[in-house]
């Protein structure tokens, strides 16, 4: 099992490392910026048949993220990707029963069957076989998925890494024996949108025991590029791949990015209200910024927008010139459309509205989407940013 996850960990060569954020249907732009990628690898290399998955040593996600990088592992192609968020895109936000809306919006069974059918299809299975494991030796790149245990109140990346501790076949928790669709959708189920998840360990043994998961948005990883750079090379994790801007590529994609200034607010009864309704996302979005500014510092950056006045965009001339006291351990791609009005209006897209491709459960608006993230990945998107790597 694992046999071509060991394979991608131990072979020689540069290594290629690919990051999905979280952000509902909003990750149909990272589809189309992915399709875009895809489609450029196959014309560079004269093979109309690569998938990522050929491309990428260690795909990542969190939350629609998760959902992008386990299909892209299991060899699925970016056509086949669009046509799952397009076609599913309705059907995966089903209203929940007026009962259960008073704890949830959406139905987790149409997503859950979903990915089950699906990922089964994708890895050479039936869809009346059991389900496929996070183990399958089908999967062909290492998969990191990002989760957060309520009940320890930590977020959780598991692996199909042969080498991690919690992956050893002699333990009889192994990780490698947990259904990938539900640990995908673990990784979906955000608070208030979905019911949470509830995953057996250890199952039929006496030693069983239960966790409850949430979407791993509602962790600090919600972009998830610096910490699959961490499990990459840090040595508790067992993968550790050398480090340098001709060794490691790590290309971040992100679900769009807006700036919510509001400067009307003035008075302390309106910052409260302010303050219970925005807090999550802003958290969200501060932690989203804070580790795409590490990899920009910690990489040689050669795409991204800018993320303050201050630290600009870090992007590096070609030759590169140096931008902080140490030395670069990757190159780095940050690809994130700005949706707001304004970055809307550059696209050429002023016939949308900012609030219609910023929630991520704008289902009614998944055309919309799709048009934002192939008219950025048309202008953001280049060959070059790979020299080195193709």
């Amino acid at each position: 099992m694992t046999r071509l996850a060991e394979q991608r960990i131990k072979s020689k060569g540069p290594k290629k490392i690919l990051a999905c954020d979280g952000g509902g249907i909003l990750g149909l732009m990272s589809v189309e910026i992915l399709a875009k990628l895809e489609a450029e690898l196959r014309a560079k290399t004269g093979n109309p048949q690569l998938v990522l998955a050929d491309y990428f040593d260690f795909v990542c996600g969190t939350s629609t993220g998760a959902v992008i990088a386990t299909c892209i592992s299991a060899g699925m192609s970016m056509h086949t990707l669009r046509e799952f968020y397009v076609g599913s895109g309705e059907q995966m936000f089903s209203k929940a029963s007026l009962f259960k809306r008073l704890q949830y919006s959406y139905d987790a069974e149409p997503l859950a069957l979903k990915l089950r059918s699906e990922l089964n299809k994708a890895l050479g299975k039936r869809e009346v076989d059991d389900p496929a494991l996070l183990g399958d030796d089908a999967l062909r790149t290492v998969l990191m998925i990002v989760m957060r245990n309520h009940n320890t109140d930590s977020p959780w990346p598991i692996t199909n890494n042969p080498f991690a501790k919690y992956n050893q076949r002699v333990r009889v928790d192994c990780n490698l024996n947990l259904p990938l669709w539900q640990l995908v959708r673990a990784s979906t189920a955000a608070p208030t949108f979905f019911p949470p998840e509830v995953i057996t360990f250890a199952k039929g043994r006496p030693e069983e025991y239960e966790f409850l998961f949430v979407d791993g948005g509602v962790t600090t990883y919600n972009n998830p590029a610096f910490l699959a750079f961490q499990m990459a090379t840090a040595s508790p994790y067992g993968i550790n791949w050398p480090t340098g801007t001709d060794q490691m590529l790590v290309v971040s994609v992100g679900t769009g990015s807006a700036a919510r200034a509001r400067p009307e607010l003035k008075r302390d009864s309106e910052w409260l209200l302010d303050h219970a309704k925005n807090i999550p996302t802003a958290l969200m979005n501060a932690a989203s910024a804070g580790w795409d500014m590490a990899c920009r510092l910690l990489g040689e950056c050669r795409h991204g927008p800018r993320i303050d006045r201050e630290y600009g965009d870090m992007v590096m001339p070609d030759p590169p010139v140096g931008n902080w006291t140490g030395g670069k351990h990757f190159v780095y791609m940050r690809y994130d459309p700005d949706v707001t009005q304004e970055g809307l209006n550059a696209l050429g897209l002023d016939d949308i509205r900012a609030d219609e491709v910023q929630k991520m459960d704008s289902v009614e608006h998944i055309a919309k989407i799709q048009r934002v993230g192939k008219a950025y990945a048309d202008e953001a998107v280049k060959l070059a940013h790979l020299r080195g790597f193709v």
